[in-house]
């Protein structure tokens, strides 16, 4: 304690100001924490450019995953639910619309934005039949893929063979095209 000379009575003493060298040592400690920090981030942007960062210990989305979690993953993300479940109906097309249809008639192709199914048929008569077969085969398809999914089945016949040209056609002929339809 000092004693004050103005008067008699005593001031408590003052915590000394920093020297020189703790005023150092605290920048020297904020220097290092700051060049950690920078450091860490560095240190990051290294690794990402060299490969990525590295899975640690805990789950994350790069972790490895089952085929069918990857590819059901992948179906949501882009939105291929519909497709998806239309690829579906194409490979049980037997189990939904009978083994006697299925030998005639093969589902080509699905057009999302209008909702119709096209179906190629073997012959004009198997045709003929699904034609009256479709408002059934509609409802049975959207209790299996959803309501609304198939709203048209585009059924047609059986294409004929692929028109050549040579020399033995006539000029205008159309060919064997003439027969099928």
């Amino acid at each position: 304690m000092t004693e004050n000379t103005s008067g008699g009575a005593s001031e408590p003493a003052k915590s000394p100001e920093p020297s020189g060298v703790d005023l150092a040592r605290v920048a020297l400690r904020a220097a290092k924490d700051a060049a950690r920090a920078r450091g860490d981030a560095a240190q990051q942007k290294k690794q990402a450019r060299r490969g990525g960062l590295r899975s640690g210990a805990r789950a994350d989305g790069r972790d490895p995953m089952a085929l069918g979690s990857a590819i059901n993953r992948l179906i949501t993300e882009r939105g291929w639910e519909a497709p998806a479940a239309v690829g579906g109906v194409m490979g049980r097309w037997p189990q939904i619309v009978g083994e006697d249809v299925a030998k005639h008639c093969v589902p080509e192709k699905y057009d999302e934005d209008e909702r119709v199914l096209t179906v190629r048929c073997d012959s004009t008569a198997w045709a003929t039949n699904l034609r009256l077969l479709a408002p059934t085969l509609v409802a049975r398809l959207n209790e299996d893929l959803g309501h609304g999914r198939v709203t048209l089945i585009k059924v047609q016949g059986p294409g004929g063979p692929a028109r050549r040209y040579g020399p033995l056609r006539a000029p205008g002929s159309t060919g064997p095209g003439d027969t099928y339809g």
